[in-house]
C-alpha cells in the first residue's frame, strides 16, 4: 500500500469503514471497496460514460495490481463491474483482501479526481452514497473541500 498517497487512502479507507459500501443482496460476499465502487458506477457513468467508467477502473486496477498480486484474479466487465473476486475468498486472508480493497478504491478514486477533479468526485461520492456525512467528504490536507 505504499504508492497510494495517504489522502486518497485514507479517503478509501473511510469509505469502507463508514459503512457506506453496504452491498446490495447481490454483491452482498463482494470486498467492501468493490461494493463500494459498484454503488459509485451508476452516477459517475452519468459523467464518464459506461467506457470511460471501465477504463478509469481498469486502469485502477492495473495500477493496484502492482501493489497487490492477488488483484491480479479480477478484471473488468466492459459494463464497468468488477469480476473474478469470488475465487478470492478461499484463497486470499481477509486482511489482505481488507488492504489490498483499500488501495483499489484508492487508486480508483485518484484518477476519477485526476479526470474530473476533486469536487465533482466528492459530489458524485454524495450522490451515489447518502449515508456519508459531509464531514468524511473530503481528501484531507490540500483538498479542494478542505479550503472551504
Amino acid at each position: 500500500m505504499n504508492r497510494i498517497t495517504p489522502r486518497y487512502g485514507d479517503f478509501a479507507q473511510r469509505l469502507i469503514s463508514i459503512g457506506a459500501t453496504q452491498a446490495k443482496s447481490s454483491a452482498s460476499d463482494m470486498p467492501k471497496a468493490f461494493a463500494a465502487i459498484e454503488e459509485l458506477r451508476p452516477s459517475l457513468a452519468q459523467v464518464v460514460g459506461t467506457l470511460g467508467f471501465s477504463a478509469v477502473l481498469s486502469r485502477a486496477l492495473a495500477k493496484a495490481n502492482t501493489d497487490v498480486a492477488w488483484l491480479r484474479t479480477v478484471h473488468v466487465d466492459p459494463d464497468g463491474s468488477l469480476e473474478g473476486w469470488d475465487e478470492l475468498e478461499a484463497t486470499v486472508d481477509p486482511k489482505d483482501i481488507a488492504e489490498g480493497s483499500v488501495v483499489l478504491l484508492a487508486e480508483f478514486v485518484s484518477l476519477l479526481a485526476e479526470l474530473i477533479g476533486e469536487r465533482l468526485v466528492l459530489q458524485l461520492v454524495q450522490q451515489a452514497m447518502p449515508k456519508v456525512s459531509k464531514n468524511d467528504l473530503c481528501f484531507g490536507e490540500g483538498s479542494e473541500r478542505e479550503e472551504k
